[in-house]
């Protein structure tokens, strides 16, 4: 066994202390500084206000035109172009013909 080991510990248990207590007046003290908040000096006020109210045609269209989506626009695409063909066939043969 080593002399003077005792010493040693003392001191370091002294320490110890001391830095705990330090530790424990700064969490009780009144308003320590990392916790401090200051109160806004003017109340916030939100108001709500109601949306515009939508006729029910309106809603309709919006759903009807989302559940489209990109494939009815294909399907209107080829149904328009499909008539436009046919017209344009039906008036060359009639000019063909005469």
């Amino acid at each position: 066994m080593r002399k003077g080991n005792g010493h040693r510990g003392r001191a370091l248990g002294s320490g110890l202390k001391a830095l705990v207590g330090a530790a424990v007046a700064l969490a009780l003290s009144a308003q320590p500084s990392a916790l401090a908040q200051s109160q806004p000096a003017k109340p916030i006020i939100v108001t709500l206000t109601e949306p515009a109210a939508k006729s029910e045609l309106s809603g309709l269209a919006d759903v009807l035109l989302g559940s489209l989506g990109l494939t009815g626009v294909i399907v209107v695409a080829a149904v328009v172009l499909g008539a436009a063909m046919a017209c344009v066939m039906f008036w060359i043969r009639s000019r063909s013909s005469s």
